[in-house]
């Protein structure tokens, strides 16, 4: 009988880090990149359980009448990251591909559950963590909790998303997660000082 290799999930048991910041890999998750139009939004927030965010995340100070980049209910949520898309997330691993086909409504859903990892980084020096790597202004003024964005870290692409005052969900491709837990730590480190 022939030898199955079993696939180690990317940053397994990694945890890194400093006094002030906390690096650890989300739990598995799944994911799905969803395409539409606008008039497919109510069916498709109805079938998640959540509303599915329409604009993005304003520049300068967040108003409370601004619009929202994510939308949460439960351990799901969806972000918005571009014109007619959104990353959905369902950390209890539904099986989000199964809801949306029951929608009902023009859409595109692609499952990218192992395309991507989740690195959570909390704690006091979190902002200063990620603002070594990130162009964006992640001030709780401009990068309020529930904001979302799509943009870069060091040299690779992420999904931003602010879950707490002190806490965030950095979504990368699997592929360059090594490389954006390596760069993360070292910023903890420094963010520690």
């Amino acid at each position: 009988m022939a030898d199955v290799a079993i696939r180690k999930p990317a940053l397994a048991g990694r945890f890194g880090g400093s006094a002030a910041v906390r690096l650890t890999t989300a739990p598995t998750a799944s994911r799905v990149a969803l395409r539409a139009p606008a008039e497919s939004l109510a069916a498709l927030s109805s079938a998640l359980g959540l509303a599915l965010p329409d604009a993005p995340k304003t520049s300068g100070l967040a108003l409370p009448d601004a619009p929202k980049t994510s939308g949460r209910a439960g351990a799901r949520s969806a972000l918005w990251i571009g014109p007619d898309e959104w990353l959905v997330i369902d950390e209890a691993g539904a099986d989000l591909m199964a809801t949306l086909s029951g929608a009902g409504t023009l859409h595109s859903a692609t499952d990218v559950s192992h395309r991507n990892v989740a690195i959570i980084v909390s704690g006091p020096g979190a902002e200063a963590t990620l603002s070594a790597g990130c162009p964006q202004d992640l001030s709780l003024s401009s990068f309020p909790v529930g904001a979302a964005s799509r943009t870069v870290f060091g040299k690779a692409e992420i999904v931003l998303f602010r879950t707490e005052e002190d806490a965030f969900r950095v979504e990368c491709w699997r592929s360059f997660s090594d490389y954006v837990f390596g760069l993360l730590n070292e910023a903890a480190e420094d963010a520690g000082h």
